[in-house]
């Protein structure tokens, strides 16, 4: 079989990572390795006043201990982040330093504040319990909007008000007001979309190696992106010349974009095998990965939508205070702003928007990308309204949402669609994914049925929610135009060996999506050749040109465009070396099925004989270059555009508050689908995290800043039997603007589930009264206290 493409071929790194035989960051252990043990903060705010090591240096097994005072005094610079927004009167944002250890004052719980090296792990540990801290406590705030408050706790010194910067996108807000004072209807919601925690399997960790005798660096790490990270590392923080580091990005064991950023572990791993002349290896706990990853969400937002007399959206105005957490981690300050705001059009026409975001610094760990990134909110809080309104103004909510669906357009011969917040659209038919998936749940049958069970006191539901997001970020003028410190390219190399046989480097890096599969389908499919004979190479920035990674469900759509352009160069060239081997020009020749045919003829040479007359060009073509092997970097034109539909329908216990999910339907558009079997379970993924947002996860802060819920005894994920079996579908609108006319599939169930669900328990909830908004996570106790009031 040479036809790959639309197959699904079972995910060939399976096989490893199901015997056991995958390897991680921790799985490495290199000759004379130490271990790192990071004493954090206990807690929000404190200042630091005397770090006493004497007792802890004289415990068994200890190299060396540093403190951030050690880091201060070698000059080494903090963190950076990865993106500039700036406040609406132009004034610079603000970025404080983000150190690899603080040195006078920890500013969430968690910050670390000195690093035991020992000769093992459990050493390290028993002697950071002997470090003695005199710590101040300081007052701290958690809330965003708290935080922004005359008189709240600074976080930092430079950020009045622990504003970072105020954003605002869309049409004016004159514009916006006077369309809401002419609407006939005005729906408010005003509501918290919750922080999470990433929970990937794998917890983050770091090796750093330093060879005396060459000068070189090796770092090995958990991350979704090798190269950045190095970047960041060597031109930023460590100031080392960038060819001396070799960042390797392992088998990763889930991110869900916690792994995309530039931690502090990975340079400080680095700079103390410097010192040390060893490696030295950190690996997080459970405990510590609560409290340190990045998490995610965390908006308070007020939103209005205003309708005419026949229910046509004229308006929308959002007012959002985003937490950014203590320092601004590597991409912090888009996600709330460029990957929210851009997408609050979502499938409707809306004549006007109105956006504003206030990023704010708080008390608590960072806050940055977490599978959807900005997607989610803008999602959660238009299909919110829009159920909300449907039932104020006693309409169907799925009627509700096809009457102001935008038209049809496929972005070829109807233009891609222009929203009021700066994003064209690149295709779709919105009313397709509603009407598939009402058709798939029986929409009229379940309300009879839903109207029977009420009479006999059971309170079932049923949620909508439709949604579209943007993935494969755009240009790389257009987004460094608007803030971002990197361009968003990516590079894929195609090496054809003398045999034939194919290896693939690209910059993007799997956690999870099944690249050495669905990457290998593509090249397999293009030239005509046996999956088994294309290896996908990823992960080693000493192995691959410069690319920037996995997040935003960018890989097949940029990094599998980039591999593309590379194809197109090797046929091009065995083209000229076919032509020249069959005595016929190019123009003559057609390729297919593995091989070079004459047209109109069976004279023919097959892709393995045109690769070795590549690399033994005895009998070659004058003036073509010896060897196959061709570079590309794609910069895509555009974002891609996935959208599509959700249902779930729920019953909830009156007696205790308990929902039960018992349908989850999922109509989605990813364009152009190369492995249907991943693309199923990226949605069913996606799906288990956004429904887990809705009804059970939920990060706490207390007042004081305490991570109150950071353990698995507290914090809740969701279940296989917490979920029922989905039923799945899928329209195709391909995308016009890449080569493969695929578009993103990664994030799309955690996208459009969540609203889907609470929308489903708010429907459940009607003959109680309840219209407003319930907060997430709806648990039984949540639940049944709103029923009872």
């Amino acid at each position: 079989m040479t036809n790959y493409i639309g197959k699904a071929v079972k995910r060939v790194e399976d096989k490893r990572f199901l015997t056991g035989k995958g390897r991680y960051t921790d799985d490495i252990v290199l000759p004379g390795m130490l271990y790192a043990y990071i004493v954090r903060s206990p807690y929000a705010h404190a200042k630091i006043n005397n770090i006493d090591t004497s007792r802890a240096e004289k415990m068994d097994g200890v190299v060396k201990i540093y403190t951030g005072k050690d880091i201060a005094e070698s000059g080494i610079n903090g963190i950076p982040t990865g993106w500039q927004v700036n406040f609406k009167n132009g004034d610079t944002m603000k970025e404080p330093p983000h150190p690899l250890l603080v040195a006078d004052k920890a500013r969430y719980m968690g910050d670390g504040v000195a690093v035991v090296i020992a000769e093992s792990r459990e050493e390290a540990r028993d002697a950071a319990d002997e470090i003695d801290i005199d710590w101040e406590e300081l007052p701290a705030v958690a809330s965003a909007k708290k935080a922004t408050e005359d008189g709240a706790p600074l976080v930092h010194d430079e950020a009045p008000n622990n504003k970072c910067f105020d954003w605002e996108l869309g049409n004016p807000k004159e514009e916006v007001d006077k369309a809401m004072k002419q609407a006939h209807h005005i729906t408010t919601l005003e509501f918290t979309n919750q922080r999470v925690v990433p929970n990937a399997m794998e917890t983050r960790a770091a090796i750093g190696q330093y060879e005396e005798a060459t000068g070189k660096y090796t770092l090995y790490t958990t991350s979704q992106n090798p190269h950045l990270t190095r970047l960041l590392l060597c031109a930023f923080v460590l100031g080392i010349p960038e060819h001396r580091v070799r960042v390797v990005a392992p088998d990763v064991g889930g991110g869900f974009g916690s792994k995309i950023f530039h931690y502090a572990e990975e340079a400080l791993m680095i700079w103390c095998s410097e010192r040390l002349k060893r490696p030295v290896k950190w690996t997080s706990d459970r405990s510590e990965a609560f409290m340190t990853d990045a998490h995610g969400r965390d908006h308070i937002s007020k939103a209005e939508m205003g309708f005419d007399k026949e229910g046509n959206v004229l308006a929308l105005r959002v007012k959002t205070h985003a937490n950014l957490g203590a320092y601004l981690s590597t991409f912090a300050p888009c996600v709330p702003t460029w990957l929210h705001g851009t997408l609050l059009q979502g499938l409707y026409v809306t004549p006007k928007i109105n956006v504003d975001v206030t990023g704010v610094f708080t008390n608590t760990v960072m806050v940055d990308a977490y599978r959807g990134a900005g997607r989610p909110e803008a999602t959660y809080l238009l299909e919110r309204l829009m159920d909300t309104a449907a039932l104020e103004m006693d309409m169907d909510p799925a009627e509700l949402r096809l009457k102001n669906f935008i038209p049809p357009f496929d972005g070829v011969e109807q233009p891609g669609y222009q929203t009021q917040v700066a994003l064209q659209y690149d295709s779709g038919n919105y009313h397709a994914v509603l009407k598939r998936a009402l058709e798939m749940v029986g929409y009229e049958k379940f309300r009879k049925e839903q109207a029977e069970a009420r009479k006999e006191g059971k309170l079932l539901g049923i949620g909508f929610s439709t949604y579209i997001e943007a993935c494969g970020i755009a240009p790389s003028a257009v987004v460094g135009a608007l803030g971002a410190r990197a361009g968003l390219y990516e590079v894929g190399q195609v090496r054809v060996q003398p045999t034939g046989k194919v290896s693939v480097f690209t910059g993007a890096h799997s956690h999870g999506q099944g690249h050495e599969t669905t990457f290998a389908q593509v090249v397999a499919d293009r030239l005509g050749i046996p999956l088994d004979d294309v290896e996908i190479i990823h992960g080693d920035s000493d192995s691959v040109a410069f690319g920037m990674g996995t997040y935003g469900s960018r890989s097949l759509a940029v990094g599998g465009s980039a591999i593309v352009k590379s194809l197109d160069k090797i046929i091009e060239k065995g083209a000229k070396i076919a032509a020249h081997k069959l005595e016929a020009s190019e123009e003559d020749l057609e390729f297919a099925e593995g091989k070079w045919t004459v047209k109109g003829t069976d004279k023919s040479i097959a892709f393995g004989d045109v690769a070795l007359t590549a690399y033994v060009p005895h009998d070659y073509p004058e003036g073509v270059e010896p060897g196959m092997d061709f570079s590309s970097f794609y910069d895509p034109a555009n974002f891609t555009y996935p959208y599509g539909a959700h249902v779930a329908i729920v019953e909830v216990d009156k007696d205790t508050g308990h929902t039960k999910l018992k349908r989850f339907i999922a109509v989605d558009d990813v364009g152009n689908v190369i492995n249907p079997m991943i693309v199923d379970g990226q949605i069913h993924g996606g799906l288990a995290q956004g429904i887990g947002q809705a009804l059970f996860e939920g990060a706490m802060y207390d007042e004081d800043g305490q991570l109150i819920n950071g353990s698995y005894m507290d914090y809740t994920m969701p279940r296989a039997d917490d979920l029922p079996s989905f039923e799945i579908d899928r329209t195709v609108t391909p995308c016009p603007h890449n080569p493969l006319g695929v578009k993103g599939a990664g994030e799309a169930g955690c996208i459009g589930s969540t609203p889907a669900v609470v929308n489903a328990v708010m429907d459940a909830l009607r003959p109680f009264g309840i219209k407003k908004d319930l907060e997430m996570p709806l648990t039984p106790e949540r639940v049944w206290r709103h029923m009872q009031s």
